[in-house]
């Protein structure tokens, strides 16, 4: 399962509210569960981040897929923006989704409640992508796609 993780996931390692899930999704990709997407605006929105969050993020680069912006992630992201799911302040955000549909994840997956894992939002993004002729994708927390350790199955 292919699944791209957005800059908030890097830096919910070292955030107190997000810790426990974050580390779990990443075991879970160390143990190969997920095949980690991930892309060039990640890498441009972590630079500036303290020097843990970089390193961290560098230790997955090693082994995820690393996308490229391109032509048609943009066209996507613009007609985000234009039906209103977001506003250009929150361009970023909706490049993220673009990317995440364009290169056929599975899912994303994000700590960002506002713009991208939100209920109103999810199925405005997959309406425009089956518009534009992307298939719908699955945009959760990585609260939601951890295992659970449970006996009552």
């Amino acid at each position: 399962m292919r699944i791209y993780a957005d800059t908030s996931v890097f830096g919910g390692v070292f955030d107190a509210e997000f810790a426990e899930a974050t580390k779990k999704f990443f075991s879970e990709i160390d143990a190969g569960r997920f095949k980690i997407v991930t892309s060039a605006i990640d890498e441009a929105e972590i630079e500036p981040a303290p020097q843990k969050i970089r390193d961290f993020f560098a230790q997955y680069k090693a082994i995820a897929e690393i996308t490229q912006v391109g032509k048609e992630m943009l066209l996507l992201q613009q007609q985000y923006i234009n039906t209103g799911i977001v506003t250009p302040k929150s361009a970023e955000d909706a490049l993220h989704v673009a990317i995440a549909a364009v290169t056929q994840c599975n899912l994303i997956v994000s700590w960002n409640f506002k713009h991208i894992v939100h209920f109103d939002k999810i199925p405005k993004y997959n309406a425009v992508n089956t518009l534009n002729g992307y298939a719908q994708i699955g945009i959760y927390s990585p609260l939601e796609v951890i295992s659970y350790d449970n006996d009552d199955s």
